[in-house]
């Protein structure tokens, strides 16, 4: 691009000095320097049978150098190269939300060996490994923070701007800023497994991914190429003036639908990275662009999926907060599933808890233990009546009460029941709730367009049929075992009306997600597996996200289907006017380089919000 500017400037400084034939000299110069690397091109995309419009660009090229239309030629190589320059600049442009993923990828550790502090590759982290993080260093691994507070900055791997506190015993994600002072964390996976690398890997793999919507623009270029060269024959024949046929090459180069379209969709793929939704490659784009129906799995993605408190019925004249104060202190030392999330939810309303002692537990039943001087016991209440606690019957009413009132709002999991020196004290009910989000996710997937959304889960009917009404989902299939949901997808892709989409977080939803024409996985909580079988990954676990990507490839696809659409309108209609001979080359060559650098800031609006 550069040699080409000085030469059509030399050259035209030339011709103003009166020195014609040395000015016209230089610009054929120029037309041969572009010509060398672009008839490479064009002859390569032959070899690969895949001609494009470059070949165009080549006969213009040529026959202006061959009829001694020089300015003509040097304009036309200044508008390729200047192009492809600008297609360079906005690729990149684009792109820069995925590198900068990339770019902060951890490369270092300071782990603790023998009581010394030694730096270590970050790939070389193993689980349970004790690390420094100094202020201002990224977390190199998942982990748990081992003392102290500090504040995160988890905006690249969650797009939230605001850093958030956190304490001992607080989960560490991989990629995250440490904005405090120096902390230590215990590494809880390998970094090579980390929230970070596996990120990495879907973003490495997005850029390597070309869309199959660019492969739809080639195949119009297909169909231009013969379209063009047909056009210029017959101003040729009908003329008898060869350089109208000139001027019709020169108005068809280079089309703008090979600049325009992949812009749009690697914008497309830019904002989506900016809004916490890894896609890989572009036909995730163009294919979020024609969704028509969404399926939702339940645990983890409608719902938090993380059992939480939802009432506690205290017996008698105990307090709620001391029957949680007993029962969390002694689940301290249980390896129930519920255990984490009983003590998590204790810990968050300030209480102070104790260390259990002479605990027994009977796994998947109950625990009993001593706290505070007091004996405890917590589990099923068919187990603490099996054990002689007085008053576990009261217990069963309660239960049946608070699950009623409940019915309406979430979908109960588990009743934890619990006696205090032998007498029932109380319920703890736990159940996984519907995300905040989820309701207005729904509503804003209806705008985009979607006609049907759908809940697909394993869990019964009545607690599907709950989150479904209280989603605003209107049809749901329960009790669905993996291959079930592999036939619900494939149910819909049978109906043919638009692109599928699929929605879900576990293993259990991977073939599914593979399935369907887009699975997009809740990547920030969700297993490997699924992230892995998915063409999107939601990298903050956030549901609202699904319609965020849905409208990003709705933008995405229509732009670029603008750029299609206008650039080959206003080609065609400039090489109407050049075969009749009302454009001659250097000005056909001068409109076109206006039609391509419109349709390419067109594509670019996909960016702005």
């Amino acid at each position: 691009m550069v040699l080409t500017s000085v030469a059509l400037i030399a050259g035209g400084g030339l011709v103003l000095a009166g020195e014609g034939a040395a000015g016209e000299a230089v610009w054929a110069a120029a037309i041969v320097v572009s010509l060398v690397p672009l008839t490479i091109d064009v002859l390569r995309s032959l070899l690969r049978r895949d001609p494009g419009v470059d070949a165009i660009a080549l006969l213009a090229m040529a026959g202006a150098l061959a009829m001694g239309q020089y300015l003509a030629g040097a304009v036309v190589g200044l508008m390729l190269s200047g192009g492809n320059a600008l297609e360079s600049y906005s690729s990149r442009r684009a792109k820069r939300e995925l590198r900068s993923l990339l770019e902060r990828a951890p490369q270092v550790a300071h782990r603790y060996e023998d009581g010394a502090l030694v730096e270590i590759d970050a790939e070389a982290i193993a689980t349970g490994d004790r690390l420094l993080v100094r202020g201002g260093e990224v977390v190199p691994a998942d982990g748990v923070l081992a003392g102290g507070v500090t504040s995160i900055d988890e905006s690249a791997i969650t797009g939230e701007s605001l850093p958030v506190s956190v304490a001992a015993g607080s989960e560490l994600r991989s990629g995250t800023l440490n904005l405090g002072d120096s902390i230590d964390m215990v590494a809880a996976r390998p970094a090579a497994d980390s929230t970070y690398a596996g990120i990495v890997r879907l973003v490495r793999n997005a850029e390597r991914e070309r869309a199959p919507f660019v492969r739809l623009a080639d195949r119009y270029a297909i169909i231009f190429l013969p379209v063009t060269l047909i056009v210029a024959a017959l101003a040729w024949i009908l003329s008898g003036d060869q350089v109208r046929a000139l001027a019709v090459l020169v108005v068809a180069t280079p089309c703008p639908l090979i600049l325009a379209t992949p812009i749009a969709i690697i914008s497309g793929v830019s904002r989506a990275a900016r809004r916490g939704i890894v896609v890989k490659g572009g036909g995730a784009i163009e294919a979020l662009g024609d969704a028509r129906t969404v399926l939702f799995d339940k645990t983890g993605t409608l719902t938090t999926g993380e059992p939480r408190i939802s009432r506690l019925r205290p017996v008698g004249s105990l307090e709620a907060q001391r029957l949680l104060f007993y029962a969390a202190s002694l689940d301290q030392a249980s390896t129930h599933v519920l255990a984490e999330a009983l003590v998590v939810a204790a810990r968050s309303t300030g209480l102070d808890l104790q260390p259990p002692s002479k605990t027994e537990e009977d796994p998947g039943q109950g625990i009993e233990g001593s706290v505070a001087g007091r004996r405890v016991a917590l589990g099923r209440p068919a187990w603490l009546r099996a054990r002689g606690i007085l008053g576990v019957g009261g217990l069963d009413s309660a239960n049946a009460e608070a699950s009623s009132a409940n019915a309406e709002v979430s979908s109960p999991t588990a009743t934890i029941a619990v006696a205090i020196d032998g007498t029932a004290a109380g319920i703890i009910e736990m159940a996984d709730t519907l995300r905040e989000d989820a309701e207005e996710m729904i509503e804003a997937v209806r705008r985009t367009g979607v006609e049907r959304l759908l809940l697909v889960t394993g869990d019964d009917r009545l607690i599907a049929d709950r989150i479904a009404a209280a989603a605003g989902l209107s049809e749901v299939f329960a009790e669905c075992s993996p291959e079930d949901k592999l036939d619900v997808v494939r149910s819909e892709l049978d109906r043919k009306t638009g692109t599928v989409v699929m929605v879900g977080d576990g293993v259990n939803d991977a073939p599914a997600l593979a399935m369907a024409d887009v699975g997009i996985a809740m990547g920030a909580r969700g297993a490997s597996a699924a992230s892995e079988s998915a063409d999107a990954v939601l990298t903050v676990d956030r549901i609202d996200r699904v319609a965020d990507a849905i409208r990003i490839g709705r933008r995405s696809l229509t732009v670029a289907r603008q750029g299609i659409v206008a650039g080959m309108s206003l080609s065609g209609l400039a090489m109407g006017f050049a075969a009749f001979g009302y454009l001659a080359p250097v000005a056909g060559a001068l409109l076109q380089e206006g039609i391509d650098v419109a349709v390419i800031f067109n594509a670019l609006r996909v960016l702005r919000d």
